[in-house]
């Protein structure tokens, strides 16, 4: 199957190098056509978690902060400074007034106050209300000033700002649409305007004529296109016909098996960026029979070859986890990251013989009456299915069966919300060490996203203290013993950090992949196009 399907990349590569010539021709003149497989049901910033809904409003709208290449430092946005009060609860933004929405209303203080209240009135059934942190109360001092007031220091608030959940929006124009803004229109303060979609097709915008606000990482101020084109293509092969053909510009959905291959064509540009935080994971539900032993835990952690596993599976456009983060985010314990088991299927054997878990006539390890059996869930889709496969045959030479049910992206999030299964396999992106572990493993997070069931009050307290404490080193001590007690625990097993990967097409220059929040082409203002 993976023979095949190496075949048909190659193929359709192969097949589109004669059609350089028509590149020139095929998309409109300074318009810039983006290919990608999925899209969001709305794009109203707070409404969705989607990447394919943040990709977008980076490009339509504008948030307070900005983040820079390296994924750490926090850069101007809308606020051109901010001050932060010695007690850590309270900070000021000071506000460009020099900005204007698409439709030319100038951007205010109010207009902050405006999407801060919305995105924690519960009316809005936020999914990442928390991002907010614990608000106390968001008020305009005078039309270019915004007092952000916390119940308790929040140091995580000034890197949440930063996605685009909190998108500076238009309230007449949400009370002119209602449920529907995102959906038919949207008002913002962002480089690219709002022109026009059709689902499963294509999303539409137009170059912001005033805009000269873009955040500093970037060498142009104002973007250099005059139109964008979001085109859905959901088969891959396709997809890298049209970007090879001239129908597309640029994608970041390549598929793995074909990263190499574009990287040695003298047609196509590659763009990567090292600080790219998305993770794929299994999580162990900690209270179900079997995965609650945590030698069994332990055992699968030693009994999977993730190496090979993610070769397999990426070829090459991954590297396996050692730890639970990627070394490169902020907050990152080399210490807990070293406490994590790697592959020693001898090991594994010797510690299941330990703990009493002896092989069963079919090879399946038993104790106690109890065979080591459990049920793992996941999306479909065909890394999982590569991944759980892999797994799958690692585990059961260690003599510990995992059943594997694979559920249609429609109803997998229903069911990873249930106690039917005993562990899980899903990928996700995240901007801090805290940032991740909080939304994980704080036992308030049952029975999602903490889907492990992980209930431990030393946890809880590292946590809130990794966000509320004022001193930066009390941060980074509290985040780090909660990484190492999750490691130590064998709560999940880590699989791989995925790569970000941007392909574009010969007429097109200045692009540099970001990915925040999974987002390759962030706003996207130093893109130019040649013809």
């Amino acid at each position: 199957m993976i023979r095949k399907t190496i075949g048909a990349v190659a193929l359709a590569l192969a097949a589109a190098m004669p059609a350089q010539q028509a590149a020139a021709q095929a998309n409109p003149r300074n318009t810039l056509v983006v290919l990608r497989f999925l899209e969001a049901d709305n794009y109203d910033p707070p409404r969705s978690t989607a990447r394919s809904a943040s990709e977008v409003l980076y490009m339509m709208s504008d948030t307070l902060v900005s983040l820079d290449w390296d994924m750490k430092t926090v850069r101007p946005g809308l606020a051109e400074r901010w001050d932060v009060s010695e007690d850590g609860k309270t900070y000021t933004f000071h506000l460009r007034r020099d900005v204007t929405f698409c439709d030319g209303k100038p951007f205010t203080a109010r207009d902050v106050v405006y999407t801060i209240n919305r995105w924690l009135d519960p009316a809005t059934r936020s999914p990442v209300r928390w991002r907010a942190g614990p608000v106390r109360e968001v008020t305009a001092v005078d039309d270019y000033t915004v007092r952000y007031e916390l119940n308790a220091p929040y140091g995580e608030l000034l890197y949440q700002l930063t996605l685009s959940f909190s998108s500076i929006i238009d309230q007449a124009t949400v009370e002119r649409l209602g449920q529907n803004f995102g959906v038919q229109g949207f008002n913002g303060t962002g480089p690219y305007c709002w022109v026009s979609w059709t689902p499963r097709q294509e999303m539409v915008l137009q170059r912001h004529p005033r805009y000269t606000w873009g955040p500093p990482i970037y060498q142009n101020p104002s973007p250099q296109v005059e139109r964008v084109i979001w085109r859905m293509i959901p088969e891959s092969q396709t997809r890298l016909a049209a970007l090879q053909t001239g129908q597309g510009d640029v994608t970041q959905y390549i598929p793995h098996i074909a990263v190499n291959q574009l990287r040695r064509m003298p047609n196509i540009r590659m763009s990567t960026q090292e600080n790219y935080f998305w993770d794929y994971f299994v999580g162990f539900k900690v209270d179900k029979p079997v995965v609650s032993d945590p030698t069994i835990r332990r055992a699968i952690n030693l009994g999977v070859n993730r190496q090979a596993l993610v070769q397999a599976t990426f070829f090459g456009a991954a590297s396996p986890m050692r730890g639970y983060l990627n070394p490169n985010v902020a907050g990152f314990d080399r210490q807990a990251a070293d406490m994590v088991p790697q592959y020693n299927a001898d090991e594994a054997r010797r510690v299941l013989d330990a703990a009493g878990w002896v092989p069963g006539p079919d090879g399946v390890r038993v104790k106690d009456g109890q065979r080591a059996s459990f049920l793992m869930y996941a999306s479909q889709g065909e890394v999982n299915r590569q991944m759980l496969e892999a797994m799958q045959a690692d585990l059961r030479r260690i003599g510990i069966e995992m059943r594997i049910q694979l559920w249609d992206g429609t109803v997998v999030w229903g069911r990873l919300a249930t106690q039917e299964f005993d562990a899980f396999l899903m990928s996700y992106p995240y901007v801090t060490a805290s940032d991740a572990f909080s939304l994980y493993f704080a036992s308030g997070n049952r029975p999602t996203p903490n889907r492990m069931n992980w209930v431990d009050p030393t946890t809880d307290e590292a946590l809130v203290q990794s966000r509320t404490a004022v001193d930066p080193q009390v941060r980074a001590n509290a985040i780090a013993q909660a990484q190492r007690i999750i490691a130590e625990n064998n709560v999940w097993l880590p699989m791989a950090h995925e790569q970000i990967w941007v392909a574009s097409a010969q007429r097109v220059e200045g692009v540099r992949a970001h990915g925040i929040y999974g987002a390759g082409l962030y706003k996207g203002l130093d893109i130019r196009l040649t013809r």
